[in-house]
């Protein structure tokens, strides 16, 4: 059984790999934008468009898609065969560009009222503007579905790298696409650059599935197939709970709208910093923890040891990003966006934000892991209850301290949501499954413990005796952050290390096995010459 979470971890890695250059570029671009927009109306404006058009990114390419898809694919796959599996994807495909075509048109001819309900406190102008960026940016849903379903494809055939630097791919495409035109164009360019970037997107994942033998051309779905039948009947209820679990970021959205200009804007600055830790760490490991399941759900023990492992190794990581996002958001801000149009107002109130979203990661890891096991089992109710505690979490939370904190109320209901959502799926699951998962135990709970905090204390002594060059050069700044993030990095590995940490053995098995992966097609390479 060690040998399936070898492969997990195996999986992730190459998922890391490539997500960190996405996700790294995804940074990047925040940043340009914040330079040439700022915290302003305008980007206000953009951002609620934009949060409109990218609902079923996070619904399909995280979410109800892959719970539906990749389960079904990959047994049809084992069991039936290539052929079979490829007209299974085929028919999705086909049944996808339907459903997409007609969710696009009906979301430009009800933009005003789907900007009315996100953003209720905007002025006339701005909701004029947002109205406006919405409409045109709807196609965006479309293209990012048609690549969800690819990205199923490659997960399922154990092809992790490339559907996670396609995300990187766009994000290059939009930066080119942003320095060339927001001169001229203003925040229209935004519109062009994000659905150009998306289209890059889909097209690198289709290309690469055709180079598998997988070609994804659309065919029409037989109403008959059994295997798309069950895909249907799981998409739907999926879709349904995760469509309550987008329902956060609506909420901090129209609770912003009643903010001052700009607070829309930092709660999204900081969300896009957050962004890399949570799709580095903890999408990488979910996405390849879901194939795994698909194949052992019949075998109960294997199941939990998976599912244990999993959370366990995504916290394991996650748990030291925490602190460390927490003890230097100030100063990281700081050295990313502090520059052009983004003013000190801007820096922090984006850094506060960030600190706050950064409690709630633990709990985005849990709730995330454990979602890929109710997918895998086939428990849709399950899986709807554990978004409704997010949800109504994140609603009670956002109205109560919105009045007294402002945009940091916000962003703390949305951690706060998260750590509940996450403790509903462990305790749901468990229930299903006859017995605890197991994760928190006593010892591992403990000695995790101890390593977070000295590694905070060092952080914090370190900070004291070298406080941040605030007037030195970008270099010098970037080089200090760098150095109090190894610093507490390698505090808390040599801690772990010496309490025998089992994850370590993990790693150090998937690292194994990939370079001997790697030696033996040396091997048959050299034989074939």
């Amino acid at each position: 059984m060690r040998s399936h979470v070898a492969s997990v971890v195996r999986n992730a890695f190459l998922m890391m790999a490539g997500t960190l250059a996405s996700r790294f570029l995804g940074l990047v671009r925040e940043i340009i934008t914040a330079a040439f927009f700022g915290a302003s109306r305008q980007i206000d404006a953009f951002n609620i468009a934009y949060t409109l058009a990218n609902l079923l990114r996070q619904l399909l390419a995280e979410g109800a898609l892959s719970a539906a898809f990749v389960p079904i694919f990959s047994r049809s796959l084992q069991d039936d065969g290539r052929k079979r599996a490829l007209s299974l994807a085929r028919q999705a495909m086909g049944a996808l560009l339907i459903a997409g075509t007609a969710v696009v048109c009906i979301g430009i001819a009800f933009s005003p009222a789907l900007v009315a309900l996100m953003a209720p406190g905007f002025d006339q102008e701005k909701t004029a503007l947002a109205i406006t960026l919405t409409r045109r940016l709807f196609p965006f849903l479309l293209i990012i579905s048609l690549a969800a379903l690819a990205m199923g494809v490659l997960n399922s055939l154990d092809s992790y790298f490339i559907p996670a630097v396609a995300p990187g791919v766009s994000n290059i495409v939009y930066i080119l696409l942003l320095l060339l035109l927001a001169p001229r164009w203003g925040i229209g360019c935004l519109v062009v650059a994000v659905i150009a970037g998306g289209f890059s997107h889909m097209l690198l994942q289709w290309v690469w599935s055709a180079r598998l033998g997988m070609t994804l051309t659309p065919e029409i779905p037989k109403r008959h197939d059994r295997d798309l039948r069950r895909m249907l009947a799981l998409f739907f209820p999926y879709a349904a709970g995760l469509s309550l679990n987008q329902v956060n970021p609506v909420v901090s959205r129209m609770f912003g709208s009643f903010l001052q200009d700009g607070a829309i804007s930092v709660l999204n600055y900081a969300n896009r910093v957050i962004q890399l830790p949570l799709g580095l760490f903890v999408i990488a490991v979910s996405q390849a923890v879901l194939p795994e399941l698909s194949r052992c759900v019949s075998r109960p023990d294997e199941f939990r040891e998976i599912m244990r492992d999993s959370i366990r190794f995504a916290l394991f990581i996650v748990f030291p990003v925490t602190v460390g996002l927490v003890l230097v958001s100030d100063e990281m801000i700081h050295l990313l966006f502090y520059r052009g149009a983004f003013s000190e107002w801007a820096w922090h109130a984006t850094a506060s934000s960030l600190a706050l979203y950064s409690l709630g990661l633990p709990g985005m890891a849990c709730t995330t892991v454990v979602m890929r096991g109710l997918y895998a089992k086939g428990l849709p109710r399950e899986a709807m209850w554990v978004t409704l505690a997010s949800v109504a979490g994140n609603l009670l939370l956002s109205f109560f301290l919105v009045r007294r904190f402002s945009f940091e109320g916000l962003a703390f209901a949305t951690s706060a949501a998260f750590v509940l959502s996450g403790a509903t799926g462990v305790f749901l699951l468990s229930r299903r499954m006859g017995s605890s998962i197991g994760v928190f135990r006593p010892g591992w709970t403990l000695k995790t413990g101890v390593a977070l905090i000295c590694m905070g204390f060092c952080i914090l002594s370190l900070k004291r005796l070298f406080p941040y060059p605030i007037d030195g050069t970008g270099i010098l700044r970037a080089c200090w952050l760098l150095a109090v993030m190894v610093f507490g990095a390698s505090v808390y590995a040599a801690l772990t290390l010496l309490f025998r940490f089992q994850e370590w053995q993990w790693i150090r098995r998937a690292l194994e096995r990939k370079r001997k992966n790697a030696d033996t097609s040396d091997t048959e390479r050299s034989r074939e010459e």
